[in-house]
């Protein structure tokens, strides 16, 4: 399926193999085969059907899968490290887990963004939920400036331009008005940079505070800010679509 297509580095990286620049040169040194045929350029891409093996190993042979759900505070980066040292989603559950697994964050959240966010060491699990074919509901609980008008809802809803791309329909629906501020729930599936900021920016509103309550079948609940929790089977299932 082309459009799963993602390339050999990246997800040598995603199933916990190496960094991303160390697994380029694993694939150059011709350590690394897909279906059996070893590779050594660096463009080639895999789907998530591909058996790639690092020194004729399965590369997710005897590594136990990690999912986990955190509620990421802000000023917390959606990232594996940062070079300028500001704190990450994964410094804030390194220190329990073992030395040596490697967990990468699954999609991002803007840094002044909370809410939930998964980890996982699952290249495969990472494909299902942030390819756009599979279309993913996300839920964000916004604190606008302002009322919203009914012609605005409509508009969130039927999609709106935000400057580099028209977004899709989306579901937006008031929680609570306040004199001068607004509490409203958005629901959408794609996950553009800024893109639930920018859709309340196009209607003429600031987003005050942003926090995702859920993705697809995955509640926040009442995980606490900085916490994490291990997703069920049955969530798992359900996210990568084998669920009966």
């Amino acid at each position: 399926m082309t459009e799963d297509k993602m390339r050999l580095q990246k997800y040598l990286a995603l199933c916990g193999v190496a960094s991303r620049r160390a697994a380029e040169k694993l694939i150059v040194d011709g350590r690394i085969a897909v279906n059996g045929v070893v590779v050594t350029e660096l463009g080639t891409k895999v789907s998530s059907g591909d058996k790639v093996t690092f020194d004729g190993k399965p590369v997710s042979g005897g590594e136990s899968k990690i999912y986990i759900a955190l509620n990421k505070p802000t000023g917390v980066l959606s990232s594996a490290s940062d070079d300028r040292g500001r704190r990450t989603v994964v410094d804030l559950v390194s220190g329990d887990f073992p030395d040596g697994v490697r967990l990468y964050p699954v999609g991002r959240l803007d840094y002044d963004t909370e809410g939930l966010i998964f980890l996982t060491n699952d290249g495969d699990f990472t494909y299902k939920v942030t390819h756009p074919k599979h279309s993913i509901n996300k839920t964000y609980e916004a604190v606008i400036n302002g009322r919203l008008t009914e012609d605005e809802i409509v508009s969130l809803c039927r999609g709106v331009d935000i400057g580099d791309f028209v977004t899709s329909p989306a579901v937006a629906d008031i929680i609570r008005e306040e004199k001068d501020k607004s509490v409203v729930q958005i629901t959408i599936h794609e996950g553009k940079n800024r893109q639930v900021r920018k859709m309340f920016e196009a209607v003429g509103h600031r987003v005050l505070k942003l926090k995702r309550i859920s993705v697809g079948n995955v509640k926040l609940g009442n995980l606490k800010s900085g916490k994490w929790r291990e997703l069920s089977e049955r969530e798992i299932k359900i996210l990568k679509g084998t669920a009966k």
